[in-house]
């Protein structure tokens, strides 16, 4: 039986054409004019030669023009392969390389990266333009613009069926371990996420209006935001980036009723609201990525009114794996119960050539399965092949899931930090530590030790206005004694104004630790 993501935004421009798909800035796109756009996109690219199964990178901001273009991609059965915003030339070069990419459609602002690295890997580009916009000096005019041809195309009658097994989408990990990989999902694995979490957890409606905040190019606004939202016909409000003070404005404005965020935007809104002043009227709220600190939660809901589910994915898991959900209790420090459809165990995590599965309240690595897993790392059957073990995908994270069927996180098995023979997750001292009144974010990290082999390093970023010092240090160092053991307490303290995060906001600890260590 046939099976196309395209049907996502397809079944929805024929089910409320004249409702808002898109509202951004001043624009609002209606399911007819953005599912007509995505048919123009798809006739020029195939007058470009692009087929079914060819790779198309897609080097766009969030914008209505990134709907468009993808939707475009899939409607020919070809492949879409987003590409980070953030990624310089080289990388860039990786993903085109690596996807065998067959033409790259790059944003105006971003062809000063995309260009050169398309002619590199010898891949076409055409560009997109903003509405008034002009090419600059430097080539930029010699470009076949998608966006002038699609306005004269005629667009092509409907998607082309495709087989649930094909692939729909290639989506690049960070790569914070060494070159990024691309996580292969099929059309079965897009389209039964994205129905299962519309229904549960996210319970998303034709009247909801979900701001889109999250990177498009990542799984977690790809999916979860937009998919998800396309899928009930509900209204994407999008901002190119993450502004907190901008988000509650728009929110406010767009009367928005449901937030999709990463725990670092919930605890930006909760200083920015101290500032503005403004209360959008949210009827919930949703956070992945890392773990959400179980105080920064409270806060949350206390301040806007609304209750935030919190949950867990993997880009390699199309993401969702499980998540708080209405049909039972919330439990907050847990990221809640597997979706419909997905089993989610815990296995030894010391085992690495088969998935030896441990009985309810133990640790261990978290294993996946179900319609969600990928098909599979594109040209590294090898890295397939320890990911996907007894037909379980091990998610390289440990975590302990109880009697009644609720997943809590501890940490990633490469963050965990190994004091004197104890073994420290970090997530269990940044819960802590986020309870000092001078701290609004906190990343721990181990440090490497000549007697203990590692210690507990706290990075704080402090609220506003605190000074930072030594004093404010060992007055930390002093206090996280009083509610830690001593193995899990910091030795060290940092103070940064900023974390490094990836492109769904996640920390990135690896980098963070090189910084701490040129300041050390």
């Amino acid at each position: 039986m046939p099976l196309s993501a395209a049907a996502i935004l397809a079944d929805s421009a024929e089910r409320w054409p004249e409702s808002p798909a898109v509202l951004y800035g001043a624009e609002s796109v209606s399911y007819r004019e953005l599912w007509r756009s995505a048919r123009q996109y798809a006739a020029v690219l195939r007058e470009h030669g692009i087929e079914a199964g060819h790779k198309v990178a897609l080097l766009l901001p969030n914008a209505p023009e990134f709907p468009a273009a993808y939707f475009g991609v899939l409607a020919l059965g070809a492949v879409v392969v987003p590409v980070n915003t953030l990624l310089k030339s080289s990388e860039i070069e990786h993903v085109l390389r690596d996807s065998d990419a067959k033409a790259l459609v790059c944003a105006a602002p971003l062809l000063a990266e995309g260009v050169g690295s398309a002619e590199a890997a010898e891949v076409p580009v055409l560009a997109l333009f903003p509405r008034g916009a002009v090419p600059r000096d430097g080539g930029e005019s010699d470009i076949p613009r998608l966006d002038e041809l699609a306005a004269r195309a005629e667009p092509i009658d409907r998607h082309v069926p495709c087989d649930p097994a094909d692939i729909a989408l290639i989506l690049y990990t960070s790569g914070t371990t060494g070159h990024a990989k691309g996580a292969m999902l099929t059309h079965l694995n897009v389209v039964m996420n994205v129905d299962t979490t519309m229904l549960s957890p996210f319970d998303v409606q034709p009247h909801d209006r979900i701001l889109g905040c999250l990177p498009l190019h990542h799984s977690f606004g790809q999916m979860c935001t937009m998919n998800t939202c396309f899928r009930a016909g509900a209204c994407l409000v999008l901002m190119e980036g993450f502004d907190a003070e901008e988000a509650l404005e728009i929110m406010e404005k767009q009367r928005c009723t449901v937030f999709m965020g990463v725990p670092t935007m919930y605890s930006a809104l909760l200083t920015a609201v101290e500032l503005v002043e403004r209360r959008p009227q949210l009827d919930r709220a949703f956070s992945g990525g890392s773990a959400l600190p179980v105080t920064t939660l409270g806060q949350f809901q206390a301040t806007f009114g609304c209750r935030i589910y919190e949950g867990y994915g993997l880009t390699e898991t199309s993401p969702v794996v499980a998540y708080n959900q209405k049909a039972w209790p919330c439990r907050p420090g847990t990221v809640g119960r597997p979706i419909w459809g997905v089993e989610v165990e815990i296995a030894r995590s010391e085992v690495e050539d088969a998935v030896e599965l441990l009985p309810a309240g133990e640790f261990g690595e978290i294993v996946v399965r179900g319609h969600n897993v990928m098909a599979g790392y594109l040209n590294q059957p090898e890295a397939t092949a320890e990911a996907v073990v007894d037909g379980w995908f091990r998610s390289g994270d440990l975590g302990v899931k109880d009697a009644e069927g609720y997943l809590t996180i501890l940490d990633r098995k490469k963050d965990l930090v190994l004091h004197g023979g104890f073994n420290v997750y970090p997530r269990e001292v940044e819960e802590v530590l986020t309870r000092h009144p001078a701290i609004a974010q906190v990343a721990v990290i181990g440090l490497p030790h000549e007697i203990y082999g590692e210690v507990v390093c706290a990075v704080v970023i402090p609220r506003p206005g605190v000074p930072t010092g030594p004093e404010l240090a060992r007055e930390i160092i002093a206090w996280s004694k009083e509610h830690l053991a001593v193995f899990k307490c910091p030795r060290s303290v940092e103070f940064v104004t900023s974390f490094p995060t990836g492109p769904s906001g996640k920390v990135l600890k690896r980098e963070l630790l090189k910084s701490v260590r040129r300041v050390g």
